[in-house]
C-alpha cells in the first residue's frame, strides 16, 4: 500500500498498548476534534536509533504538549516488550503495538526486508512520522528508507504550529 496523501483522512486503526492497568486500546485518531496527533513509526524496540528517537521526543515533550499534540509511537513489538522499553527509557507518551502490521501497512511504511545483510527481518515499520490534524486528515508525512536516519523534529514541531 502507498502512503496516504496529505489532506486524506487518517486510517482509523485501533492498536494495543500495555500499562500498569493492563492492555488498553489505542485509537490512532483518538485526539481528533481535540488536538493533533504525531504518529512515530519505529522499526524495533530497544534498538539504539529507535531509543534515541523516542528519548529525543521525551526530552521535548513539553513543546508537543503546549501544541496540544498527542504522541503515539508505533512498532511491531508486543505491547509487553513496549511497556518494558517505555519503563526502561522513562518514556511519558503512548507506545502502541502494531504486532499484526495493520498500521504500518495502512500508512504505507511496512518494510519487508529490514537490514537484509544483517538481519533480514520482514514486516517491520520504516522510520516514519505523520501528523493527523484536529480534523482527522493527514497534514504531514515523512518516511525514510534509512533506518539510521532520525525524523526532522523541527519540521514536525513547525507543522504542528
Amino acid at each position: 500500500m502507498s502512503l496516504p496523501p496529505i489532506g486524506s483522512k487518517a486510517p482509523a486503526i485501533i492498536l494495543k498498548s500495555k500499562d500498569a492497568s493492563g492492555l488498553v486500546d489505542v485509537a490512532l485518531t483518538r485526539n481528533v476534534g481535540k488536538g493533533q496527533t504525531v504518529l512515530l513509526f519505529v522499526p524495533l524496540a530497544f534498538t539504539g536509533v529507535c531509543t534515541s528517537e523516542l528519548c529525543t521526543i521525551n526530552d521535548t515533550i513539553q513543546a508537543y504538549n503546549s501544541l496540544k499534540a498527542d504522541i503515539i509511537a508505533i512498532s511491531v513489538d508486543s505491547p509487553f516488550a513496549q511497556e518494558a522499553w517505555a519503563n526502561a527509557a522513562g518514556l511519558r507518551f503512548t507506545l502502541a503495538s502494531d504486532f499484526n502490521r495493520e498500521a504500518c501497512t495502512a500508512y504505507g511504511v511496512r518494510e519487508d526486508n529490514f537490514h537484509p545483510t544483517l538481519l533480514g527481518f520482514k514486516g517491520v515499520a520504516k522510520r516514519a512520522a505523520f501528523i493527523i490534524g484536529t480534523d482527522g486528515n493527514i497534514k504531514f508525512s515523512w518516511v525514510s528508507d534509512d533506518p539510521g536516519k532520525l525524523p526532522p523534529f523541527e519540521d514536525i514541531q513547525h507543522a504542528l504550529e
